[in-house]
C-alpha cells in the first residue's frame, strides 16, 4: 500500500492546558498554511480536510485529548479480538495514540492509519509505531480484502456519504473481517457538551447538528444500523456505552475551559454569541459543579458499534 508522498513537519506543542498558546478564550486561534496530499482537497470531505488541519489543540495538547478519550476508545479495541500477526486500519487516527495501542496488541503484525490531517498526522509519524497515510478513507484506494479489521476512535463522523465510505472500508477488509468503532451519541445524553450548551443559551445556541457531516452525526442508532447495512455489513451491533470522562483530560477547572475554548465549542462561541466573554464565563461557573481532584468529570456516551464484512 502507498505510503503518503510526503512527511510533515511536526509543530512545536505548547504547555499543557493553554492549548493554542493562550489562556484567554477570546484570544484568536491562528491557522498556518498546510501543504496537502494529492487527492484531499479535492475529495468529497475536502471541508473536513481543511477544518482538520487548522485544529491545531490536537498536537498542541496530545496528553489531554487522549486522557478524555482513552476510556471510551478501548472497549473498540476490545471488540476486534485482536491478535498477533493481524493487520488493522486505524481509521481517523489522528495522532496515533490508538494505532500505536493496536500495533502493540498485533505484532508482528501491521497496522495503517489513516487522516485527512497532514497536521496530526506529523506527530504520528514522529511518534512512530505504524505506517501513516494522508487520505480519505470514503475515496481512498485501499488494497481489496487486505485488513483483517477496521477500528476508529471518534473519525468516521465526518463523511460527506457514510454509506460510500463504510463500502470502501468494507471492501479494503478480508470476508468476515471485524469493524469496531465509537462515535458520540446525542448532545443530550453527553453532559460534556449539553452543560455548557445550556449555561450558554442566552448568548448563543450552542446545539449541535445531528445530521451532516459532524462530531454527532451517527447519534441515531437506528441510522448507524441502516448505513453499515446499506454499505454491505452484517452482524451489526449498536451498543450503549457511558462512562465519565475528564474534559480536557487530567488537571483542574481551567484545562477543561482551555479543552472547551479551543474547540468547536469555542469556536462558536467566538463567532456568534452576542456576548462571547459573559459566555465562557458562564460556561465556566456551569463546570464548577463537576470538579474533582483529577479534573472536571462528567458522562460521556458512547455507541459502540461492531459489524462484519
Amino acid at each position: 500500500m502507498p505510503r503518503a508522498q510526503a512527511e510533515r513537519a511536526v509543530p512545536q506543542k505548547t504547555p499543557r492546558g493553554t492549548h493554542s498558546g493562550s489562556s484567554d478564550p477570546l484570544a484568536p486561534r491562528t491557522r498556518s498554511a498546510v501543504a496537502y496530499a494529492p487527492g484531499v482537497t479535492d475529495a468529497p470531505n475536502a471541508a473536513q480536510a481543511e477544518y482538520w488541519n487548522a485544529a491545531r489543540h490536537w498536537v498542541e495538547d496530545i496528553a489531554g485529548h487522549d486522557d478524555m478519550l482513552e476510556p471510551l476508545g478501548r472497549p473498540a479495541i476490545d471488540a476486534l479480538s485482536l491478535e498477533p500477526g493481524q493487520r488493522i486500519l486505524d481509521i481517523g487516527c489522528g495522532t496515533g495514540a490508538t494505532t500505536r495501542a493496536i500495533a502493540s496488541a498485533v505484532a508482528p503484525g501491521e497496522v495503517v492509519g489513516v487522516d485527512v490531517s497532514g497536521l496530526m498526522l506529523g506527530v504520528a509519524r514522529e511518534r512512530g509505531g505504524a505506517e501513516f497515510i494522508e487520505a480519505d478513507a470514503q475515496t481512498y484506494a485501499f488494497d481489496p480484502a487486505s485488513f483483517d479489521g477496521a477500528f476508529s476512535r471518534f473519525g468516521v463522523m465526518f463523511f460527506s456519504d457514510p454509506v460510500a465510505a463504510f463500502a470502501n472500508v468494507r471492501r479494503a477488509l478480508r470476508p468476515g473481517g471485524r469493524l469496531a468503532f465509537v462515535c458520540w451519541q446525542s448532545t443530550s445524553s453527553n453532559e460534556w457538551w449539553s452543560v455548557p450548551a445550556a449555561a450558554i443559551a442566552r448568548w448563543v445556541d450552542a446545539s449541535a447538528p445531528d445530521e451532516g457531516p459532524g462530531p454527532f452525526a451517527l447519534a441515531d442508532a437506528d441510522r448507524v444500523r441502516g448505513i453499515l447495512t446499506d454499505a454491505g455489513f452484517h452482524d451489526v451491533s449498536v451498543r450503549d456505552e457511558r462512562r465519565p470522562v475528564l474534559l480536557g483530560g487530567h488537571g483542574d477547572i481551567e484545562t477543561a475551559m482551555g479543552y472547551l475554548a479551543a474547540s468547536r465549542f469555542g469556536k462558536q462561541i467566538r463567532e456568534e454569541a452576542s456576548d462571547p466573554r459573559a459566555a465562557f464565563a458562564a460556561a465556566r461557573e456551569a463546570l464548577a459543579p463537576y470538579v474533582t481532584p483529577d479534573g472536571v468529570s462528567m458522562t460521556a456516551a458512547v455507541w459502540l458499534v461492531t459489524a462484519r464484512a
